[in-house]
Protein backbone atom coordinates (compact mmCIF):
# COMPACT_ATOMS: atom_id res chain seq x y z
CA UNK A 1 0.00 0.00 0.00
CA UNK A 2 2.96 2.38 1.19
CA UNK A 3 4.88 1.28 -2.08
CA UNK A 4 2.15 2.01 -4.58
CA UNK A 5 1.22 5.48 -2.98
CA UNK A 6 4.67 6.34 -2.91
CA UNK A 7 5.02 5.29 -6.62
CA UNK A 8 1.90 7.65 -7.54
CA UNK A 9 3.53 10.18 -5.93
CA UNK A 10 6.77 9.74 -7.97
CA UNK A 11 5.09 9.74 -10.94
CA UNK A 12 3.12 12.93 -10.63
CA UNK A 13 6.87 14.64 -9.29
CA UNK A 14 8.13 13.68 -12.53
CA UNK A 15 5.94 14.70 -14.92
CA UNK A 16 5.88 18.32 -13.30
CA UNK A 17 9.73 17.80 -12.88
CA UNK A 18 9.61 17.33 -17.00
CA UNK A 19 7.49 19.86 -17.66
CA UNK A 20 9.79 22.69 -15.70
CA UNK A 21 13.35 21.22 -16.69
CA UNK A 22 14.62 24.46 -16.69
CA UNK A 23 13.86 25.52 -13.60
CA UNK A 24 16.69 24.94 -11.27
CA UNK A 25 15.25 26.14 -8.07
CA UNK A 26 12.80 23.50 -8.24
CA UNK A 27 15.38 20.96 -8.96
CA UNK A 28 16.73 21.82 -6.07
CA UNK A 29 14.16 21.96 -3.67
CA UNK A 30 12.57 18.19 -4.68
CA UNK A 31 16.34 16.96 -4.69
CA UNK A 32 17.02 18.27 -1.16
CA UNK A 33 13.55 16.88 0.06
CA UNK A 34 14.57 13.12 -1.53
CA UNK A 35 17.96 13.75 0.17
CA UNK A 36 16.62 14.10 3.91
CA UNK A 37 13.72 10.97 2.89
CA UNK A 38 16.74 8.73 1.66
CA UNK A 39 18.88 9.75 4.59
CA UNK A 40 15.80 9.05 7.05
CA UNK A 41 15.52 5.81 5.37
CA UNK A 42 19.30 4.87 5.88
CA UNK A 43 19.27 5.81 9.26
CA UNK A 44 16.26 3.79 9.81
CA UNK A 45 18.36 0.11 8.66
CA UNK A 46 19.82 -1.67 11.16
CA UNK A 47 23.54 -1.13 12.32
CA UNK A 48 24.81 -4.39 13.25
CA UNK A 49 27.53 -4.44 15.74
CA UNK A 50 30.47 -1.91 16.05
CA UNK A 51 33.23 -4.42 14.95
CA UNK A 52 31.87 -4.45 11.34
CA UNK A 53 32.92 -0.86 10.98
CA UNK A 54 36.50 -1.87 12.15
CA UNK A 55 36.53 -4.29 9.38
CA UNK A 56 35.56 -1.67 6.78
CA UNK A 57 38.45 -1.10 3.55
CA UNK A 58 39.16 2.00 2.72
CA UNK A 59 37.54 2.73 -0.73
CA UNK A 60 39.61 5.23 -1.60
CA UNK A 61 36.92 7.78 -1.04
CA UNK A 62 36.86 10.70 -4.61
CA UNK A 63 38.55 14.15 -3.35
CA UNK A 64 35.49 15.54 -4.95
CA UNK A 65 33.57 14.33 -2.35
CA UNK A 66 35.77 14.90 0.09
CA UNK A 67 36.62 18.50 0.30
CA UNK A 68 34.10 21.30 -1.60
CA UNK A 69 34.79 22.12 -5.10
CA UNK A 70 33.59 24.52 -7.30
CA UNK A 71 30.93 23.15 -9.73
CA UNK A 72 29.18 24.56 -12.47
CA UNK A 73 25.64 23.43 -12.09
CA UNK A 74 25.76 21.43 -15.25
CA UNK A 75 28.13 19.56 -14.07
CA UNK A 76 26.70 19.13 -10.78
CA UNK A 77 23.98 17.42 -12.26
CA UNK A 78 25.76 15.03 -13.94
CA UNK A 79 27.52 14.08 -10.69
CA UNK A 80 24.54 14.18 -9.31
CA UNK A 81 22.82 11.60 -11.49
CA UNK A 82 25.48 9.55 -11.86
CA UNK A 83 26.14 9.51 -8.23
CA UNK A 84 22.38 8.28 -7.89
CA UNK A 85 23.00 5.87 -10.21
CA UNK A 86 25.54 4.48 -8.89
CA UNK A 87 24.01 3.91 -5.16
CA UNK A 88 20.99 2.52 -6.81
CA UNK A 89 23.49 -0.41 -8.38
CA UNK A 90 24.59 -0.69 -4.65
CA UNK A 91 21.24 -0.89 -2.94
CA UNK A 92 20.07 -3.47 -5.49
CA UNK A 93 22.74 -5.82 -5.07
CA UNK A 94 22.01 -9.77 -2.81
CA UNK A 95 20.24 -8.92 0.77
CA UNK A 96 19.86 -12.61 1.29
CA UNK A 97 22.77 -12.87 3.63
CA UNK A 98 21.84 -9.92 6.02
CA UNK A 99 18.95 -11.91 8.01
CA UNK A 100 16.75 -8.60 7.74
CA UNK A 101 12.88 -8.75 8.42
CA UNK A 102 10.48 -8.07 5.40
CA UNK A 103 10.23 -4.46 7.22
CA UNK A 104 13.14 -3.61 6.40
CA UNK A 105 13.41 -4.89 2.84
CA UNK A 106 10.42 -3.04 2.29
CA UNK A 107 12.05 0.18 3.89
CA UNK A 108 14.71 -0.23 1.29
CA UNK A 109 12.45 -0.64 -1.35
CA UNK A 110 10.77 2.81 -0.40
CA UNK A 111 14.70 4.19 -0.28
CA UNK A 112 14.89 2.74 -4.03
CA UNK A 113 11.94 4.26 -4.77
CA UNK A 114 12.85 7.86 -3.51
CA UNK A 115 16.35 7.94 -5.65
CA UNK A 116 14.26 6.89 -9.10
CA UNK A 117 11.81 9.54 -8.44
CA UNK A 118 15.41 11.72 -8.28
CA UNK A 119 17.16 10.32 -10.99
CA UNK A 120 13.79 11.00 -12.67
CA UNK A 121 13.43 14.55 -11.98
CA UNK A 122 17.77 14.94 -13.11
CA UNK A 123 16.95 13.09 -16.16
CA UNK A 124 15.53 15.81 -18.55
CA UNK A 125 18.01 17.73 -17.52
CA UNK A 126 21.13 15.04 -17.53
CA UNK A 127 19.69 14.59 -21.36
CA UNK A 128 19.76 18.49 -22.33
CA UNK A 129 23.40 18.80 -21.16
CA UNK A 130 24.57 16.04 -22.62
CA UNK A 131 22.93 16.39 -26.23
CA UNK A 132 24.51 20.04 -26.18
CA UNK A 133 28.23 18.58 -24.36
CA UNK A 134 28.16 21.29 -21.79
CA UNK A 135 29.99 20.43 -19.07
CA UNK A 136 33.73 20.35 -18.00
CA UNK A 137 34.79 18.85 -14.23
CA UNK A 138 32.00 16.78 -14.46
CA UNK A 139 34.13 14.18 -16.51
CA UNK A 140 36.88 13.19 -14.46
CA UNK A 141 34.54 13.40 -10.84
CA UNK A 142 32.75 10.97 -12.91
CA UNK A 143 35.27 8.72 -13.59
CA UNK A 144 36.64 8.45 -10.17
CA UNK A 145 32.56 8.25 -8.73
CA UNK A 146 33.23 5.21 -10.79
CA UNK A 147 35.96 3.58 -9.76
CA UNK A 148 34.90 4.35 -5.97
CA UNK A 149 31.39 2.58 -6.99
CA UNK A 150 33.06 -0.14 -8.50
CA UNK A 151 35.53 -0.69 -5.28
CA UNK A 152 32.08 -0.70 -3.21
CA UNK A 153 30.69 -3.56 -5.20
CA UNK A 154 33.77 -4.96 -4.80
CA UNK A 155 33.94 -4.88 -1.40
CA UNK A 156 29.92 -6.18 -0.90
CA UNK A 157 30.71 -9.54 -3.19
CA UNK A 158 34.05 -9.98 -1.36
CA UNK A 159 31.97 -10.28 1.77
CA UNK A 160 29.46 -12.59 0.56
CA UNK A 161 26.92 -9.40 0.73
CA UNK A 162 26.95 -10.61 5.00
CA UNK A 163 25.20 -8.21 7.10
CA UNK A 164 28.80 -6.62 8.31
CA UNK A 165 29.61 -5.43 4.50
CA UNK A 166 26.01 -3.69 4.94
CA UNK A 167 26.41 -1.66 8.01
CA UNK A 168 29.65 -0.22 6.15
CA UNK A 169 27.84 0.77 3.09
CA UNK A 170 25.17 2.22 4.97
CA UNK A 171 27.97 4.51 6.72
CA UNK A 172 29.18 5.13 2.78
CA UNK A 173 25.99 5.90 1.66
CA UNK A 174 25.23 8.35 4.16
CA UNK A 175 28.53 9.91 3.37
CA UNK A 176 27.49 9.98 -0.14
CA UNK A 177 24.27 11.33 0.78
CA UNK A 178 25.72 14.38 2.35
CA UNK A 179 27.99 14.87 -0.98
CA UNK A 180 24.59 15.10 -2.63
CA UNK A 181 23.40 17.86 -0.52
CA UNK A 182 26.54 19.90 -1.21
CA UNK A 183 26.04 19.73 -4.94
CA UNK A 184 22.23 20.92 -4.63
CA UNK A 185 23.43 24.43 -3.64
CA UNK A 186 25.21 24.35 -7.34
CA UNK A 187 21.05 24.20 -8.78
CA UNK A 188 20.18 27.56 -8.99
CA UNK A 189 18.07 29.71 -11.95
Amino acid sequence: MTYRCLLQMDLLLCFSTTALSTSYSLLRFQQRRSIKVCQKLLRELPSTRQRCLEVKMHFQVPEEMKKAQKFRKEDAILVMYETLQQIFGILTRDFSSTGWSETIIEDLLDLLVELQGQMDHLEPIQKEIMQRKNFTTGDMTILHLKKYYFNLGQYLKSMEYNSCAWTVMRVQMLTNFSFLKSLTGYLRD
